[in-house]
């Protein structure tokens, strides 16, 4: 962002690196009858994603995520507050140009094909069709859809997670730089969520900035660079996840035979299980290893623990004395 538009917003001048940037947005709706009662759905929410980070934004249904991610593509005019984006303020022309989106719950044209969708995709761009003949087998192959189904099937006649698919291919007709995908695990298998993952992957290898909400914890945790955690249109934790889950707290213990009053000593917690004893270590390691021969034990596996980011949600929730919103 040049000095002018900092000057502007009022906002210092940011380091190019940085892919967008949030500072006190909020967003109140109207409801009622008389559109005299208030709902806020944003509440002073400040953030900065970096270039080529993939950046997780967690929260209960209901607890704006898509607000806010609806804001930051422009579709939704903030309340107060002041954001950009790609260096530009919330709604640049320009900008729009250079990202890619992917809801919740794609709809398209369901009489159009997917070759079709993306042929729609790529003019609205300007993208010429020589050009689009190249990209779009290419992209197709990378969701995991067959040109053939693309090109012969209607999209009436796609699985959730068949659109779910589509709707990422048409995400990236343009190759975008920053990449805004809202629950893009919804709808998909096992091998389907695998297949997403892989692919957030391979576009962060490419330089891409990808800012994503999701409900799978377990999903973020692996693909993540930094999580947000919004609670009831508050931002109330961010960080990397050693940040936020810290350091392993304890190392969880796996070992075949010995004596269980013996290995009580040493694992409080012991449990019995396809004939192995497992919990969590009272004790150093060494100390351990020095004992399991006296205890006529072998073992099998020690490993070092932490919460996992769905135990550190839950407890960041309870904490707040927020209840499930389902």
């Amino acid at each position: 962002m040049d000095s002018a538009v900092a000057s502007r917003l009022q906002l210092p001048v940011f380091d190019r690196s940085i892919a967008l940037q949030t500072y006190e947005l909020s967003k109140t709706y109207r409801t009622g009858f008389w559109m005299n009662k208030k709902v806020g759905s944003l509440n002073g929410v400040s953030l900065t994603v970096y270039e080529g980070e993939t950046f997780g934004l967690l929260g209960q249904n209901g607890a704006g995520k898509t607000t806010l991610l609806k804001t930051l593509l422009g579709i939704v005019r903030p309340t107060s507050g002041r954001a950009t984006v790609l260096g530009e303020p919330l709604g640049d022309r320009a900008v729009k140009q250079r990202i890619g989106y992917l809801t919740e719950n794609p709809y398209f044209y369901d009489y159009l094909t997917g070759w079709e969708v993306l042929n729609f995709t790529g003019d609205l761009f300007g993208i010429a069709r020589s050009q689009q003949r190249k990209r779009i087998p290419e992209l197709l192959d990378l969701v995991g859809l067959a040109q053939s189904a693309a090109k012969k099937k209607q999209l009436r006649q796609y699985s959730k997670g068949m659109l779910q698919r589509i709707g990422l291919a048409q995400a990236l007709m343009n190759d975008p730089d920053l990449v805004f995908l809202d629950e893009p695990m919804s709808g998909l298998d096992p091998l389907g969520r695998y297949q997403m993952r892989e692919i957030i992957l391979s576009l962060k290898s490419q330089g891409k900035t990808i800012f994503f909400n999701s409900h799978v914890l377990s999903d973020v945790e692996k693909i993540c660079d930094r999580v947000a955690l919004l609670a009831q249109g508050k931002l109330i934790a961010i960080g990397s996840m050693q940040d936020l889950l810290g350091t392993a707290e304890h190392y969880c213990v796996t070992v075949k035979g010995g004596r269980p009053e013996m290995l009580h000593q040493w694992i409080p917690n012991l449990e019995f299980q396809d004939g192995l004893w497992t919990g969590q270590l009272n004790g150093q390691p060494e100390d351990l290893l020095g004992s399991l021969r006296l205890m006529n034990a072998q073992l099998i596996s020690i490993e070092l623990a932490r919460p996992s980011l769905e135990e550190f949600f839950v407890r960041q929730l309870k904490e707040r004395g927020i209840q499930s919103s389902s």
